[in-house]
């Protein structure tokens, strides 16, 4: 008698990896000591160049780029990319004003795809496997970004993109703080889901079947994990979450304290023990067999 129950993944990512040692720490011990497959590189975090040597010895680590477009510093010098930064080479901290730039100046476009390709290229040259692309703020998702990141997908090799999916009356059943925000992020991240959808499928591009994190962001708590992970239908699924060790001088990812809680949801033993009892094999992108 054959078992024909399929068998369910689980990518466990944290984002951020680079932007501070707090969270590289974080990121390293979920990696070491809970249920983290994954993480997603900011390659002009502050603690950059300490998450690359962190990760090359860490080989069961998958890390992706965590594309940088909005609230950060880019790669290519102002003078270069003058429409997309301010003197600083800081990008907006306006995910609406950056989008709306993106999606109507001509200049800004084109020095978007040569910042994209340079985020890329900073990546490829740490000598890491890409093992997915996601965005900061998911502006990767924004229809002239992604369409960049089509363009540019064979020459990097960009096999996995996250599309944020997540059912609204799941998250509000366990949790409806912040509900105005949720609505509008469901909504609008619904409708680029579905436009992702169409555009990766055309190109042989993968991603999740569902993957949640956009609508809990910052709280994706031992509490919350607990509640979700059996309600979950999907057999490819993502679960991201910004954890962080609090270092006294270092700029936080997220609101305060939220790092440390996420990072003791990624420790937690119960979450570890609930996703095997949901029958989820941990995993990365890089081991899935699409």
């Amino acid at each position: 008698m054959t078992n024909d129950k399929p068998r369910r993944f689980a990518i466990i990512n944290g984002d951020d990896f680079g932007f501070s040692t707090g969270v590289n720490q974080a990121i390293i011990q979920a990696c070491e000591q809970g249920v983290l497959t994954s993480t997603s590189l900011m390659v002009t975090g502050d603690a950059a160049e300490e998450a690359i040597a962190w990760a090359q010895t860490h080989s069961n680590l998958a890390v992706g780029l965590h594309l940088v477009l909005v609230c950060g510093r880019s790669v290519l010098p102002p003078a270069q990319i003058p429409h997309l930064v301010d003197a600083k080479g800081n990008f907006s901290d306006s995910p609406l004003v950056a989008g709306l730039r993106y999606q109507f100046h001509p200049a800004a476009r084109e020095e978007l795809r040569q910042e994209i390709r340079a985020q890329l290229e900073k990546f490829r040259d740490s000598g890491l496997p890409l093992s997915h692309v996601d965005g900061h703020l998911h502006l990767h998702t924004h229809p002239v970004v992604l369409r960049v990141l089509i363009e540019l997908a064979q020459e990097f090799g960009i096999r996995v993109i996250r599309l944020p999916s997540e059912e609204l009356q799941m998250t509000l059943k366990l949790d409806r703080r912040n509900l105005i925000t949720k609505l509008v992020w469901s909504g609008v991240f619904g409708r680029l889901r579905r436009y992702g959808e169409i555009l990766l499928k055309s190109h042989g591009i993968k991603y999740a079947e569902r993957v949640y994190g956009l609508l809990q962001t910052g709280s994706m708590t031992e509490e919350y994990l607990l509640g979700l992970i059996p309600q979950i239908q999907a057999d490819l699924v993502e679960i991201y979450s910004h954890p962080a060790v609090i270092n006294a001088g270092e700029p936080l990812n997220g609101p305060s304290g939220s790092g440390a809680a996420e990072l003791s949801a990624l420790l937690s033993n119960k979450v570890r023990q609930l996703m095997i009892q949901s029958g989820f094999e941990l995993t990365n992108y890089n081991k899935v067999k699409w």
